[in-house]
């Protein structure tokens, strides 16, 4: 297969497997089936990506897998993808966030029309990361919101419609600054150079001239955009109702995917495409950053319900995640994507254990719970895990990326990262007081009934605890991928001027 049809592969592939997931809807169990299939050849081609890209490239942090077909050149559309290091991690979360979702978030009611959404979702949302052309890039960010509305409208809890509808108009509302931001880079890029047509390339859009007060307009633009799907302080708040009404499937396609794709895009875009404007507004992003940690850290230590209590951890978390891309240094970036893939991992981890229990209980409330660790032991172990990662332990993925974060935002702005800082003994405390109401005390009623992580479901969560310990061991092999892209990236803001 030519290199260039391998992206095209990892767009198409679970689109067709929805449509056959759909034609044989009527044989009970067949459309799961399908469903994980496709769910597995899709990890595959993202790991066979992964190794190509890795002997292909032989300059740190160029493009690889590069192609562009113009649609339509007097509308400026293009089918236009590439991969670095930054969007090739993405992807291999991606398929790994849609198999071990089909395999530990299975509901079987109307499961034809579910596993058709999640195979949907996870076409679009590969096409979002691997979009090369902006204006492309923000179609397939937006139809995103189509598959999470009618999973989580469908299929969801008590209020699932009231959480669904908030989640699509908060964020389509958000994105409508980010497609006038587009258009106007485009527009303007055409009127500089009339000889080249409307495009809405990335290099091109890269190179448009502005003034600093519009480049700083249209990063607020943009950022709103992204901080809305992130989420980030103050545009999270959707996020606490969704992610609690959403189907265990949903709930991880929100925190461990979905949030990726405002974090990527605040990087990818915002900072790539108008760094001149950083300057002004990073002191700006960095305190929200920073409140973002405080803030969901203290409402995760109230939180009522397991699942809102990860909604609000992951707010903590994206905000390290925004904490390191507006740093300015090339470890503070390598760590914030570093974290995109092991937060997305973590949450995987947490929202599977979450659904076994409710399973178990038809309860996700706190209060419901209670001594676990003696009826659940293994349960137990691997939620342990799972926690020990978000804290941050040496030896485990999280620790790595929030250190890198941390140190790499301390040479650049160390008051903020000192306060920062302070997020994560907070969640070491809101972690720790979870489980220990989860999982201590004495069993009693239906909580001493409880059974224990099933054989099925220990193996669904190997590749998290594996993951878990190995990037937390053995980093380096994805570091070496991740930080020549970073490197470069960095390099070409601060030569337009961000960093200085």
């Amino acid at each position: 297969m030519h290199s260039s049809l391998w992206l095209g592969a990892l767009i198409v592939l679970p689109l067709v497997g929805a449509m056959v997931a759909m034609i044989v809807r009527r044989r009970p169990g067949a459309s799961y089936v399908v469903a994980v299939g496709f769910a597995t050849l899709e990890v595959v081609v993202s790991l066979v990506v992964a190794l190509l890209y890795s002997s292909h490239v032989t300059n740190a942090g160029t493009f690889d897998f590069v192609s562009r077909r113009v649609v339509s050149a007097p509308l400026g559309l293009a089918y236009d993808v590439a991969l670095d290091g930054v969007s090739l991690l993405m992807v291999v979360l991606t398929a790994l966030v849609l198999w071990l979702s089909l395999l530990g978030g299975r509901d079987r009611r109307r499961e034809p029309a579910f596993v058709s959404w999640l195979l949907i979702l996870t076409g679009l949302t590969m096409g979002a990361f691997v979009s090369h052309d902006v204006l492309e890039f923000f179609v397939f960010f937006e139809l995103t919101l189509v598959p999470c509305y009618f999973i989580i409208s469908g299929w969801g809890g008590r209020e699932r419609s009231r959480a669904a509808l908030k989640f699509f108009l908060y964020t389509f509302s958000a994105s409508a600054f980010l497609l006038i931001g587009i258009l106007y880079m485009g527009f303007a890029y055409q009127h500089q150079h009339p000889t080249s047509g409307l495009t809405f390339a990335y290099g091109a859009l890269s190179s448009t001239a502005m003034s600093h007060p519009v480049a700083v307009w249209l990063f607020v633009g943009f950022a709103l955009a992204f901080g809305a799907k992130a989420p980030i302080w103050p545009l999270h708040t959707w996020s606490p109702l969704t992610y609690a009404e959403a189907p265990t499937a949903g709930s991880i396609e929100l925190s461990a995917l979905l949030a990726k794709l405002g974090s990527y895009g605040l990087l990818r875009f915002a900072v790539g495409l108008l760094p001149a404007a950083q300057v002004s507004v990073r002191p700006y992003v960095l305190t929200l950053a920073v409140i973002g940690i405080l803030y969901g850290s203290i409402l995760a230590c109230v939180a009522k319900d397991l699942k809102r209590f990860v909604a609000y951890s992951s707010l903590a978390q994206m905000s390290f995640i925004t904490l390191g891309i507006m740093s300015g240094s090339t470890i503070g970036v390598t760590g914030a994507v570093l974290l995109m893939f092991n937060h997305g991992i973590i949450t995987i981890g947490f929202f599977l254990i979450i659904g076994f229990l409710e399973r178990r209980r038809s309860s996700i409330q706190i209060a419901d719970f209670t001594g676990l660790q003696g009826p659940a032991p293994v349960m137990s172990a691997l939620f342990t895990i799972a926690m020990l990662a978000s804290i941050g332990l040496p030896g485990l993925s999280g620790f790595v990326s929030e250190y890198l974060i941390l140190i790499g935002t301390f040479t650049t702005h160390a008051w903020w990262s000192a306060v920062a800082a302070l997020g994560v003994l907070a969640s070491a405390v809101y972690l720790l007081w979870a489980y220990q109401r989860v999982f201590h005390g004495r069993a009693e009623g239906a909580n001493a009934q409880v059974a224990d992580a099933s054989g099925g479901e220990r193996w669904v969560l190997v590749p998290v605890v594996v993951l878990i310990v190995v990037l937390g061991v053995f980093p380096k092999p994805v570091l070496d991928r991740i930080t020549p892209s970073v490197h470069n990236f960095v390099t070409q803001v601060a030569t337009a001027g961000a960093f200085k």
